[in-house]
C-alpha cells in the first residue's frame, strides 16, 4: 500500500505511491545518442575561444602558456551584479536589495563533448578543487551571506550550452531553504545533542539497504524519504559544516564517489537531464556542530505538478531501496572507458 515518510532533516512528507510504483529501469530516457564533436568554432567555452567570454577569474593549471583543463568565468548575463552594492530598503512591507552579487561559470573542461559522468576522476577533483577555491575566496567577501555552486546537465535541467559546465552564485541573503534546514539542524542538535545528519548517515551505512555507493570518505544513499526518483545524496563521513573545509584526500575521494554515481546514472538510466548541488551551511558556520554539507544530485525523470505545486509535497513512484539496489548492479568502468 502506499505510504507517507517524513524528511529527517526538513520535516516535509513525501508520498511513496507504491500502487503506481515503477521499477526503476522503466524511468530510463532510452534518448538516442548523438555524438557531439570535442570541439565547436562557435561554443565560446571552447578552447581558441577566450576572447568570446568575459575576462577569466581563474583557471587550471594558472600557470601561463599551459592548456587549461578548468576555467571560471564571470556569467555573460548574470542574474546578479558585483558592481552594486547591497543597499537595502523597506518601504511599508515592501523589503528590497540591490541586485548585489557574484554569478560565475566553471567550465568543467575544454572537450565540449565530454559530461562529467565520463571525464576521469582526476579531472573530477580538478573541478571540485576549483569549486572550493571560489567558494573559499568569495567567502572572504563580508557582503556576502552564502554560495550555491550547481551543475545543470541537459536542457530540462536548465542547461543553455551543451559544452559541460558548473556555476556559482553567491548572494547577499542565506536562501530560505537553507535557512531552513540550519533550523532544523540546530534544533535537532539542541534536542539530542548531536548532529542530525551524522546521525543519519552512521545509521545508513549500518542499514546499508538505502545505500548505492561508498568510498573511504563519501557515502552516496537514497533518503528514506526521497523526494522524486534516484534524488541521491553524498554526504562526507567526517563532519564539516562548510564545503570550504573539505581537504584535498577528501576532493580526491569525492571525485571518485561523484563521478561513478554520474557514471551510474548515466549508464543506467540512459544519460537523463540532471541538476546536482553543493548543499553547504555559509562560510561563518565552518566549525559547527550542528550542520553537515553535502551534494544533492537530482536526475530530472518526472515532472513537478498540480499536487506538488499545490501542496509543497512529492510523490515519488520509486521506492528508494529500489533506487539504491539498482545504482549498486550498474557497471560503469567499461562503457565509461569506451566514452571517455
Amino acid at each position: 500500500m502506499p505510504e507517507l515518510r517524513q524528511n529527517f532533516f526538513t520535516k516535509e512528507w513525501v508520498i511513496i505511491a507504491t500502487e503506481r510504483a515503477k521499477r526503476p529501469e522503466e524511468l530510463a530516457t532510452h534518448r538516442a545518442v548523438e555524438p557531439a564533436p570535442a570541439f565547436v568554432e562557435t561554443c565560446p567555452f571552447c578552447p581558441g575561444n577566450e576572447s568570446k567570454t568575459p575576462p577569466e577569474v581563474m583557471r587550471f593549471p594558472a600557470k601561463p602558456g599551459e592548456p587549461w583543463a578548468v576555467r571560471v568565468i564571470p556569467n555573460k548575463f548574470a542574474a546578479l551584479s558585483s558592481e552594486v552594492q547591497p543597499s537595502r530598503s523597506l518601504q511599508h512591507l515592501r523589503r528590497r536589495i540591490d541586485g548585489f552579487g557574484f554569478h560565475e561559470v566553471i567550465i568543467d573542461s575544454p572537450d565540449h563533448s565530454c559530461c562529467m559522468a565520463l571525464l576521469p576522476d582526476a579531472h573530477v577533483a580538478s573541478i571540485l578543487s576549483v569549486y572550493r577555491e571560489r567558494y573559499n575566496a568569495l567567502s572572504l567577501d563580508r557582503r556576502l551571506n552564502h554560495i550555491t555552486i550547481f551543475k545543470n546537465h541537459g536542457a530540462d535541467a536548465g542547461a543553455s550550452l551543451q559544452h559541460p559546465h558548473s556555476q556559482l552564485i553567491a548572494t547577499p541573503v542565506i536562501p530560505s531553504q537553507v535557512r531552513h534546514r540550519l533550523f532544523e539542524a540546530l534544533r535537532h542538535y539542541d534536542d539530542v545533542g548531536e548532529c542530525m545528519f551524522c546521525h543519519m548517515v552512521e545509521r545508513e551505512v549500518e542499514d546499508q539497504t538505502r545505500v548505492a555507493l561508498k568510498g573511504e570518505y563519501f557515502v552516496a544513499l537514497e533518503e528514506f524519504a526521497s523526494a522524486t526518483p534516484f534524488a541521491t545524496h553524498i554526504f562526507p563521513l567526517r563532519h564539516m559544516a562548510s564545503f570550504g573545509d573539505i581537504s584535498d584526500i577528501e576532493i580526491a575521494d569525492l571525485a571518485r564517489v561523484l563521478r561513478t554515481l554520474l557514471a551510474k546514472i548515466y549508464v543506467g538510466l540512459g544519460n537523463p537531464d540532471l541538476n546536482f548541488t553543493v548543499r553547504s551551511a555559509p562560510a561563518e558556520y565552518a566549525g559547527a556542530r550542528h550542520f553537515h554539507w553535502y551534494v544533492s544530485v537530482i536526475p530530472r525523470l518526472t515532472r513537478v505538478a498540480g499536487f506538488e505545486l499545490g501542496s509543497g509535497m512529492f510523490i515519488n513512484t520509486v521506492l528508494p531501496e529500489a533506487a539504491a539496489e539498482f545504482l549498486r548492479k550498474v557497471s560503469v568502468e567499461k562503457a565509461v572507458a569506451a566514452g571517455a
